[in-house]
């Protein structure tokens, strides 16, 4: 069974960054990816940013682009997302998820994602 585990959520000031971080405990495969999603209230969950294990290609959704960096270190099975330049609109709680071997079209989709982590939270007050 894997898990996944979360960590760096918090509360910041709109202006201010987080890492969050995600340690999953399974294998990992090359071709499959490690996405971060997140749901704010009252709202669907939604794509954030993915990557793959083998060649680190890197998705992310347009919203976040050029404020939010996601990378990999294979060593450890760790998945980072670096928040900068907060929002409040980015105020929700982001979960990790993990894919099985899957094709890039794949990687901005819930569904494909077969491993989730509990959540961590992230406030961004005005």
């Amino acid at each position: 069974q894997v898990q996944l585990m979360e960590s760096g959520g918090g509360s910041v000031q709109a202006g201010g960054s987080l890492k969050l971080s995600c340690t999953t405990s399974g294998r990992t495969f090359s071709s499959a990816f490690m996405g971060w999603f997140r749901q704010a209230p009252g709202k669907e969950r939604e794509f954030v940013a993915s990557i793959r294990w083998g060649d680190g290609q890197i998705y992310y959704q347009e919203s976040v682009k050029g404020r939010f960096t996601i990378s990999r270190d294979n060593a450890k099975n760790t998945v980072y997302l670096q928040v900068f330049s907060l929002k409040p609109e980015d105020t929700a709680v982001y979960y990790c998820a993990a894919s099985p071997p899957a094709p890039a079209a794949q990687a901005f989709t819930a569904m494909a994602y077969d491993y989730w982590g509990q959540g961590t939270q992230v406030t961004v007050s005005s």
